[in-house]
């Protein structure tokens, strides 16, 4: 059940704000399930493919540019006053007639114009291009450096001008507060209001943010303020009901919502948020009545710890799971014998034996979580950051708290969850932009409907790709990296070194010391000092080794000196599940035509071809780099790529199932009256 089933869901490019209702108490595009259906996701890919041919081969987004051009005579001439009365007749023409393409390129030129009056800054072309592909629903792909920040700021003003309120969503409440305290001069300087919401805010400073034009918000936040609206109006509110209470006056419930509805959003970094992270569903979860449950908690620790690998269950590391041998479960029987209660269920047993080996085998200190405080803090394995609000579920948090020898908190008990899939395909228009997106364009229009569209850069990019290198152990990728490392720094380059975990990223620290070179280190346990050692990472001799949180909506401006060497050098030690994220890295050097190098220092430890040990095609990929010459690089290279590409594979199939389940779980709780 959608807040908004009596929205329409059709295209908003062309209708007025008027024609979905402005009184409706929380707009939001129905749920169809039937989206999901194999025909529907073989139609959406290929109409997907159509259209990308179509816009490749008629580009409106270059002819859009000429109009803007065009408009912009009108506010040449504007100060502080003329902005808003020029601000007012465009939002008079948006909400008459909604986003046309001749309302909406007076709109950019006006953006563009105070823009350059307010803030010093004007939209490049290539920004103009990247606006008007956002305000048509689509992801913008945009390198690295192109200016995404301000180029957001255009599909936002044009929308709130139309009456659309809309969330602007960054990957963290570090960049909502910089972005949103950067642009507030420009939405101000057109009559909208702007808010950010941020974790620490409370409900009744998050309620008055959210009533702003423009809202700046994490993904994570918004989707859990959704949830909470979601609890307090119950699983039965339809809209008129909701509509009925607010005339009425309204109840205390109703009065509590956070949000206003989902019309509009931008989401920055959009395969971060819709493909990256959808992994995991988002759960809103209550302390249990029930109490502790660390007695549970030991005794699963404790079975697991008499089990034994390969005889009784197998570690399967690229699908992220557990699984007993027959003879493991009948182990399980045995060692359960003269137990009783939960351990007599042979389900429920297998269950919690299995969640313990996973806390055994799969969820490592300084790579998952970290221990602050005495408390386990997981790490955002996609940003490198700490989610200190954050739990895992079903006990396995109160598992990895024993196996830790911290205080034992209680299990929660989920009060609401939703993916990202099933959230973000609820609003009214969903758009993004992101450095990273052709690789899985596949996946944003048949899961979300989003077409990508590739914007050329500013300037010609100049960035350096040297050759892999591949070693054959960790010790030896080291040490041919700190070599690297150290010829670089004599001759005063910056260099930032990528790694895939806080573990990996002390390793670094380590080998670079003993040579005696100064490093400084961002990674979750830096993470408040993040906007600082970004901002000296591009100068003279400056070494920086970071978790893949460097490599996202962060700049690091170069020093004038350094352009003159050849810009930063950005090293990766080690590919991750993604081939988007080493994407996403390299961007970091050769940013807005300045110089840069990129290198892979790689090795045939690295975590990644664990997921794949043993497998018929790595065994046979070994056995050719052990024999050296031209044959065995090019094995070693293409063992790599085969365990990244596969990692890639899992990874999707994990989101499609999860959409799956989830989809399941909804129609199994409307059943029952609880929230979804």
């Amino acid at each position: 059940m959608a807040f908004g089933d009596s929205c329409c869901s059709a295209s908003m490019s062309d209708r007025p704000f008027s024609d979905y209702g402005p009184g409706d108490p929380y707009p939001e595009r129905r749920d169809n399930d039937d989206d999901d259906s194999a025909l529907e996701r073989f139609g959406a890919a290929v109409a997907g493919r159509i259209g990308r041919a179509w816009r490749s081969r008629r580009k409106p987004h270059l002819t859009f540019v000429a109009d803007v051009h065009a408009a912009e005579a009108e506010f040449a001439d504007l100060e502080q006053q003329g902005f808003l009365d020029a601000a007012r007749a465009v939002a008079l023409e948006l909400r008459s007639d909604g986003l046309t393409r001749a309302h909406c390129a007076r709109a950019f030129a006006l953006i563009r114009r105070a823009a350059q009056a307010v803030l010093g800054l004007g939209h490049f072309d290539v920004q103009l291009m990247g606006g008007w592909v956002i305000v048509q629903g689509m992801i913008a792909e945009m390198d690295t450096g192109e200016g995404k920040t301000l180029t957001a700021t255009l599909p936002a003003a044009t929308a709130a001008l139309a009456g659309w309120p809309v969330h602007v969503i960054s990957v963290n409440d570090y960049l909502v507060e910089r972005d949103c305290t950067l642009m507030r001069p420009l939405y101000e300087a057109l009559g909208l209001s702007v808010a950010m919401v941020v974790m620490e805010m409370s409900h009744e400073e998050r309620q008055q943010a959210y009533l702003s034009d423009i809202v700046y918000v994490s993904n994570k936040t918004v989707v859990f303020d959704y949830l909470r609206d979601r609890i307090v109006v119950g699983p039965n509110a339809t809209p008129m009901k909701l509509q009925i209470d607010r005339m009425l006056g309204g109840r205390e419930c109703t009065k509590s919502l956070l949000l206003r509805g989902l019309y509009f959003a931008i989401v920055d970094e959009a395969d971060s948020v819709l493909v990256d992270e959808a992994r995991t569903p988002l759960i809103i979860s209550g302390q249990s009545e029930k109490g502790s449950d660390e007695t549970v908690a030991r005794a699963a620790l404790e079975l697991a710890g008499q089990l034994e690998v390969e005889a009784d269950y197998n570690v399967r590391k690229g699908e992220r799971r557990v699984v007993l041998t027959e003879a493991g479960r009948q182990r399980l029987i045995d060692l359960c014998h003269a137990r009783q209660g939960l351990w007599a269920v042979g389900l429920r047993r297998e269950e919690l034996v299995l969640r313990a080996l996973s806390a055994m085998h799969l969820y490592h200190l300084e790579e998952h979580y970290l221990i602050r405080d005495g408390k386990i803090q997981i790490v955002d394995e996609f940003t490198g950051r700490v989610m200190p609000d954050r739990s895992w579920s079903q006990g396995l948090h109160q598992m990895i708290e024993v196996k830790e020898g911290c205080e034992v908190t209680r299990v929660n008990e989920t009060l609401a969850r939703i993916s990202y899939q099933r959230f973000f395909r609820r609003y009214l228009r969903l758009s993004g932009m992101t450095g990273t997106a052709r690789e899985v364009r596949g996946e944003l229009g048949s899961v979300y409907r989003l077409p990508v569209l590739r914007i050329p850069t500013n300037r010609p990019c100049l960035r350096v790709y040297h050759p892999d290198r591949i070693y054959a152990s960790t010790a030896e990728k080291w040490e041919a990296i700190a070599d690297r490392v150290a010829e670089l720094n004599a001759r005063s380059v910056p260099v930032l070194i990528g790694t895939r975990s806080v573990k990996a990223s002390e390793s670094a620290r380590e080998v670079l010391e003993r040579r005696g070179l100064e490093v400084t280190v961002l990674n979750a346990k830096q993470d408040n000092t993040e906007a600082e050692i970004v901002a000296l990472a591009g100068n003279p001799g400056r070494i920086t080794i970071a978790t893949n949180m460097a490599g996202r909506g962060t700049d690091i401006a170069l020093h004038e000196d350094v352009r003159a060497q050849g810009g930063l050098y950005v090293i990766l030690t080690e590919r991750h599940e993604a081939g988007r994220i080493d994407r996403q890295l390299a961007g970091r050097a050769a940013r807005q035509g300045d110089p840069g190098s990129f290198e892979a220092f790689l090795s045939l430890e690295d975590a990644l071809l664990e997921q794949i040990r043993n497998q018929p095609a790595e065994r046979m990929l070994r056995s050719l780099a052990a024999r050296g010459g031209r044959l065995g690089n090019w094995a070693q290279g293409k063992l790599l790529s085969y365990a990244q590409a596969r990692a890639e594979r899992e990874n999707s199939r994990i989101r499609r199932q999860l959409l799956k389940s989830d989809r399941y779980a909804s129609q199994s709780l409307s059943f029952t009256g609880q929230t979804e």
